[in-house]
């Protein structure tokens, strides 16, 4: 059985609209033989145990992320399927380190111009998924990567690229001003100010911000490319893991033809070597022609250097599993325990952490649970007990159906004696009703 391995789909004429993903299908492409691997543009995380793409699957097994299928084709392979095998042990710490690197920088800024511009979501990243990806999965994901995507960047300070949240803080702020009397409510008119005029604000708010995060991920690949080929010194003949990295990070940089192109036009500012560096890494990895989404759902139609293959279909089965799931990670309870037994998974498929830190971190996602069963066994038995004490001090009363019985016979008995009254009778029964209330 051939490899597998699952992406998130083409776009921007990349084969993979994610970093990880195309990181790994460029050091696939580069390691393994064609006819050992096939490409699929699953574009749902839910066919990875751990929840997560890439993720390549050989047979019965499973493993997600870069960084650990590079680890599995290295031991699955003996060492054969492996870049770095030529590297020293110095130049094997600097893969590390700089990999870490490009990751932690890299990701942020990417989180910024794909998704956090509103401009580009709207218009560029929204539309990209919209064709990729099928029922109900089109609304259910693009939401959660936008809204995961702001978190990851809130501590930067750049908010005010998203224009939807601006003219919501706008009108949570003005809306506070009316309840408090700050500002009388006739006084409030219509905002005026143009979309234009709001990405010009913006830009000169965030314009120096941008310039440093920029500065700081792009100009240190710069300066140690340099002349060279590839970004390890000792390379110069074939390229390492790491440059399979930086090609993730940076095609997603550079080529995107976004309606904010603020990213792009940095890198080509700031590292005009790296961006033919990309460019080339691109051509090596990906081949000459750009990707298209016919690619990965027609191969045959559309014939490619990638070993695509079609993905199947969405089942019932799947469906209604992406639902219910969706719905599990809208309950606060059921999130918890999903976000800590997906700790305990990818723990145990990280082959970068020892056993101790694994068991370490699988404590911690056990602890997390229990807390969460604690907690919600005290308040269901907090509920118990105040419900109980107000029955047993009469607050609280239940009416039995017997006795309600009781009660409307009784209105019906005296419905029918009334009645039973002839016209005279029920006269002279009033009148001494009235003449016993005067006296």
């Amino acid at each position: 059985m051939k490899l597998q391995l699952h992406v998130w789909g083409p776009a921007f004429n990349l084969p993979s609209i994610e970093a990880q993903c195309l990181a790994t299908i460029a050091y696939c492409s580069l390691v393994l033989p064609k006819d050992s691997w096939e490409l699929i543009a699953s574009s749902d995380p839910s066919v990875s145990p751990t929840g997560e793409l890439p993720a390549l699957r050989d047979g019965s097994v499973w493993v997600s992320r870069f960084r650990n299928i590079v680890d599995y084709l290295r031991k699955c392979s003996n060492g054969d399927w492996d870049l770095d095998r030529d590297l020293s042990e110095s130049d094997k710490a600097d893969n590390t380190a700089f990999s870490s690197f490009v990751e932690s920088r890299g990701q942020p800024l990417l989180d910024l111009s794909l998704y956090v511009s509103s401009q580009n979501y709207n218009l560029n990243t929204s539309p990209a998924y919209g064709a990729l990806l099928q029922w109900p999965n089109q609304w259910i994901l693009p939401p959660k990567l936008h809204s995961a995507a702001k978190a990851r960047t809130e501590h930067l300070g750049l908010s005010s690229l998203d224009l939807q949240a601006m003219e919501e803080e706008r009108q949570r702020k003005q809306s506070a001003a009316v309840a408090t009397g700050q500002i009388p409510k006739n006084f409030i008119q219509s905002p005026r100010e143009t979309v234009t005029g709001l990405l010009g604000r913006t830009a000169q708010q965030n314009h120096f911000r941008i310039d440093a995060l920029t500065g700081e991920f792009f100009e240190p690949l710069e300066a140690m490319l340099g002349q060279k080929s590839y970004l390890l010194a000792n390379q110069s003949d074939s390229p390492a893991s790491l440059d399979c990295i930086a090609l993730g990070y940076l095609s997603l940089s550079h080529i995107p033809d976004l309606s904010q192109p603020w990213l792009h036009e940095a890198m080509r500012a700031k590292a005009p070597l790296l961006s033919a560096y990309t460019e080339r890494m691109r051509r090596l990895c990906f081949g000459q022609a750009p990707a298209e989404v016919a690619h990965a759902f027609a191969p045959q139609s559309a014939p490619s250097s990638l070993p695509w293959c079609a993905p199947g279909r969405l089942s019932v089965a799947a469906v209604g599993s992406t639902l219910l799931a969706t719905l599990a990670d809208s309950t606060p309870f059921l999130r918890e325990v999903r976000m800590n037994n997906r700790l305990k998974q990818e723990v145990e498929s990280d082959t970068g952490l020892n056993e101790m830190e694994r068991q370490a971190v699988s404590m911690f996602a056990d602890f997390g649970t229990k807390d969460m069963y604690v907690s919600i066994l005290s308040v269901v038995a907090g509920t118990a007990a105040l419900v109980g004490y107000m029955f047993h001090t009469g607050l609280v009363t239940v009416s039995t159906q017997s006795e309600a019985y009781e009660e409307e016979y009784d209105e019906e008995q005296e419905a029918n004696d009334l009645e039973m009254l002839n016209p005279g009778q029920a006269g002279d029964f009033l009148g001494n009703l009235g003449n016993a209330s005067i006296f």
